[in-house]
């Protein structure tokens, strides 16, 4: 579909499925290079993640394990600023090599807040993988370890992301047409 409606919000085709996945793919070569060996934890962020890191975990292919965790902090089509945790971590961090898995970093700030609150569990390491960076909404010194795609500071949604709750199952990646 080259144009979809989700909600009041019309949206076009921005990244093709076929692209998502050879960044995902390339993405998780690269982890694999610098991990190889080595039995990594991937932290999935919750609700946005779930595709992006379903699809590198397929293609990773040596022992890893992946746990789960919940934030929000976007409010209909703009980040609100204040991160809450919805779904705590649920595993013993001390001293493993922890890989983030984003679905997108545009202000940072909710990664930010994660991995300021990681450390305090004295992880080995911790390293962000981030499907899509919004380079020109970075509010913060993030600077994601992996990058699948680079974009401009347009709403999207589809892959795991959405607009209230809707528009994650799109397997394309969609730009919001207006702001209205």
């Amino acid at each position: 579909m080259a144009r979809i409606r989700i909600l009041d919000k019309e949206f076009d085709k921005n990244i093709p499925y076929e692209r998502i996945e050879a960044a995902v793919r390339d993405m998780s070569a690269r982890i694999y290079d610098d991990y190889q060996g080595r039995q990594p934890l991937f932290l999935c962020v919750l609700n946005g993640a779930f595709m992006f890191a379903a699809d590198l975990f397929k293609h990773y292919p040596d022992p890893c394990e992946i746990s789960f965790i919940k934030l929000s902090s976007y409010r209909d089509t703009q980040s609100t600023g204040e991160v809450k945790t919805l779904i705590g971590l649920d595993k013993d961090i001390g001293g493993r090599e922890v890989i983030i898995l984003e679905d997108i970093v545009d202000t940072g700030i909710t990664v930010a807040h994660l991995v300021e609150d990681l450390t305090r569990y004295q992880p080995a390491s911790i390293r962000l993988a981030t499907l899509l960076l919004k380079p020109d909404a970075v509010q913060t010194d993030v600077k994601p370890d992996y990058v699948g795609l680079e974009i401009p500071n347009d709403f999207i949604v589809g892959y795991g992301l959405d607009y209230n709750g809707f528009g994650r199952n799109y397997k394309d990646i969609y730009k919001i047409t207006d702001q209205s």
